[in-house]
């Protein structure tokens, strides 16, 4: 159940990256991969973030997790601001928050069997100290995530993708973490087996209380997992609402763009709706265009776009969108 009460709270969330170039190496500009992001998430909840490749999803996960450190901006979690904490107090945080990778072979270690694997972080942070109850505790994980004992010897070569995934979800869980940034973690797996990943998540979430930062481009994905959606595009926050207010009513061009692209099962309605092709090529967020960042690509900007920045504000009750024409 969600409580009112935010786990997660980010304010103004700016990540920026130098780059450096020419024959000396002076700075040459600065990639602004999260720019003025904030966003709360609720004990319980699932937050889908979408956009397409290279809006700042994922930088602004890794900064969430400190894998990244921020800019500027605050990273309140559990009323504590990751930002502000050194090495060895963002090591006792860090077990309440976990990822779950996009690729599930290349975050597991290949020399290491799936039981090594697990019982590394109940060993690490002595959340079980004794070798045979951490045995056991590693076989009651692969339970929860679908996996049998015998895989527990097996090494990840030897599964398949989906079984890879369970076992980073199992290793996730095995830190019993109060939050867990999902990075695509369906993407790279088939259709079929996304469903399940899907189901597994859920189930996991209703029996541990879990909250979820769900980080994805494919919407249908999104749509079925979140409870709340917020849309990305160049580093920043463009519509954000409840999943159902958001998929019957976009508010945001882009968000509306978005939505056209998905495909309907039904051929004589995917044949009568709109379709919103949108013109040109994303920015580079080395240089971001002025005003909103989307008006070189949106069907129904003005003059103004070009000169002012929206604000994310408060159109519907809890429906939030950047746009001086919404």
């Amino acid at each position: 159940m969600i409580d009112g009460r935010p786990l997660l709270e980010v304010r103004n969330l700016v990540k920026h990256f130098y780059v450096s170039g020419g024959l000396f190496g002076g700075r040459e500009g600065v990639v602004r991969a999260v720019d003025d992001v904030s966003f709360a998430i609720h004990r319980g909840e699932t937050l889908g973030l979408v956009g397409e490749s290279g809006c700042g999803k994922t930088t602004t996960g890794r900064c969430i997790l400190q894998l990244e450190r921020p800019t500027r901006g605050q990273i309140l979690f559990e009323d504590r601001d990751l930002a502000t904490l050194g090495p060895e107090e963002l090591r006792a945080v860090r077990r309440r928050m976990q990822v779950i990778f996009q690729d599930p072979y290349s975050s597991l270690n290949p020399r290491m069997t799936v039981g090594q694997i697990i019982t590394e972080p109940l060993a690490v942070h002595r959340i079980v100290p004794d070798p045979v109850k951490r045995e056991a505790r590693v076989q009651e994980l692969l339970g929860h995530v679908g996996l049998l004992p015998q895989h527990a010897r097996r090494y990840p070569h030897q599964l398949s993708g989906g079984q890879r995934q369970r076992v980073g979800i199992a290793r996730a869980l095995a830190m019993e973490p109060a939050l867990i940034v999902c990075d695509e973690p369906v993407s790279a797996l088939d259709v079929s087996i996304q469903a399940q990943i899907i189901n597994l998540l859920e189930d996991l979430q209703r029996e541990f209380g879990l909250t979820y930062l769900f980080v994805a481009h494919d919407l249908s994905v999104v749509r079925h997992i979140s409870d709340r959606v917020a849309v990305m595009y160049l580093g920043r926050i463009v519509e954000l609402a409840d999943r159902k207010a958001l998929y019957d009513d976009p508010l945001h061009p882009y968000t509306r763009a978005l939505l056209s692209a998905v495909p309907i099962p039904d051929p004589e309605l995917e044949a009568r709706r709109e379709h919103i092709v949108l013109g040109g090529e994303v920015p580079s967020p080395l240089h971001p265009p002025s005003g909103c960042v989307f008006h070189p690509r949106c069907p129904i900007a003005i003059d103004r776009c070009r000169a002012v920045v929206p604000e994310l504000r408060e159109i519907k009750p809890g429906h939030w969108a950047a746009c001086i024409l919404a």
